[in-house]
């Protein structure tokens, strides 16, 4: 990978590897994991934290050498199910019916295989004439014959535990690279005349591994993919899937639009007959229905029914709209609650404030809720109307039905119902332009 970042940690719509992997076990069912670390050891435990269980393997000496750190660690009367921390496309569909096929068969070993058109690089499965699996040749070690075949090993097991550690305490490191290859305990059961089970991955892009930044974005690529496969099978519109990035998780309902440039991430979850982009970015945000959200940036934002949001809107985080609030073009928003029907039409910031319900905002107003020191809050009552170029100097309230007029700079409350004026006199001198007017200057 060419960086300082352990190479499980480097992310895909927006998780790491390795958590991808673990999501995908915890989704399957199993909530016992054992990560073996070994370089980066650090850098992994910390993303990770308490979620799983470690062990350390001090030299990389194979994929046999790291599987047998964890023998003291896990239950050996157990199926044990082994997964490389870099398959971040392996789905618990696939991972169910691999622990399916080694439960229902009584195999001791159950290997999770896939045909690809280009082999390369991977360990080839060696089968008998009936179908059984005789061993796993790697590639390095694989003559030519055996290089022309299509199914590999992914790297995905099933074992008995018992089986497994009892193996494992038998191999040698008789190959190229002098490692001790966890693939070798096939032969091992075939020796021993115990069943092993081979189950071919339907989709043999799930069982991609990554050792490159350009394999991390084609995985990228791929999981995407999939992800709007899975939203427009389930009766979203997306415009451009070529240019609309959406991470897994992401929930969005029925006949909702997702135009060209558009990235919904996190827990986002959108509601039915929304339109949103282009060019629109959402993080962690909560949609209602009927929304509109144009060329704009939010972040763990809720957004209620029928709003419109943008052109060039940014919404921080802590910022709650109430329905049919419209937020308009260069409009930022933070840490504040917008009620039902008002609007901040243009060219305005609010911060750490609540609007009630049909207040309207002129443009370039400014809540100034930052002294420095402090963060002040800014309230404002129902049907209120707020001029043009207005500064509210917080902590300040105007009142229901109060106006402010245009150009004024708010530091008292404004009553119910009251016009708030805070201006300077206009003063104007006659006959100033003219001829001589650039002199006078």
């Amino acid at each position: 990978m060419k960086s300082k970042l352990p190479k499980v940690l480097h992310q895909i719509c927006g998780k790491s590897l390795v958590a991808h992997v673990i999501d995908s076990l915890r989704d399957t069912g199993i909530d016992d994991i054992t990560v073996v670390v070994g370089h980066g050891r650090e850098q992994v435990e910390d993303a990770l934290g308490s979620k799983v269980k470690f062990v350390y393997q001090e030299q990389q000496l194979g994929t046999g050498h790291a599987v047998l750190q964890a023998r003291d660690a896990v239950d050996h009367s157990k199926r044990i199910l082994v997964v490389s921390g870099d398959t971040p496309l392996l789905s618990p569909v696939t991972l169910s019916a691999l622990i399916k096929r080694q439960r229902e068969s009584g195999a001791v070993i159950s290997v999770l295989t896939a045909v690809l058109n280009d082999p390369t690089g991977y360990g080839r499965i060696l089968r008998d004439a009936g179908g059984g699996v005789l061993g796993i040749v790697e590639e390095k070690d694989a003559d030519e014959q055996q290089k022309c075949i299509a199914e590999i090993n992914s790297g995905t097991y099933c074992f008995s535990g018992r089986f497994l550690f009892e193996g494992l305490a038998k191999l040698q490191p008789n190959n190229s690279q002098n490692e001790y290859y966890l693939t070798d305990l096939v032969a091992l059961a075939v020796q021993a005349e115990l069943r092993v089970e081979g189950q071919v991955c339907s989709d043999s892009r799930e069982i991609q591994g990554i050792n490159s930044r350009l394999q991390l974005a084609e995985a990228a690529s791929i999981m995407n993919t999939l992800t709007l496969e899975g939203l427009m099978n389930e009766g979203v519109t997306i415009v451009d899937p070529a240019s609309t990035f959406i991470e897994p998780g992401v929930l969005v309902g029925r006949d909702s639009v997702i135009l060209p440039f558009t990235m919904l991430q996190g827990k986002t979850v959108i509601g039915a007959d929304c339109s949103i982009g282009p060019q629109t970015r959402l993080i962690d945000c909560v949609i209602g229905d009927r929304v509109n959200v144009e060329n704009s940036v939010a972040k763990e934002a809720e957004i209620g029914d029928d709003c419109v949001v943008g052109p060039f809107a940014y919404l921080r985080p802590e910022t709650v709209l109430g329905s049919c609030v419209k937020v308009g073009d260069f409009v930022e928003i933070k840490k504040s609650f917008i009620d039902q029907g008002s609007k901040v039409p243009h060219l305005s910031y609010v911060g750490d404030s609540t609007l009630g319900k049909n207040v309207n905002i002129g443009a370039g107003t400014i809540t100034c809720n930052y002294d420095g020191f402090t963060k002040s809050t800014t309230e404002i009552g129902d049907g209120a109307f707020i001029g043009s170029n207005t500064n509210l100097v917080a902590p300040v309230r105007v009142g229901a039905g109060a106006v402010v007029a245009a150009g004024s700079t708010i530091t008292k409350d404004v009553p119910e119902k009251s016009l708030g004026v805070a201006r300077g006199k206009q003063v104007n001198v006659e006959k100033w332009a003219g001829p001589s007017a650039k002199n006078k200057q």
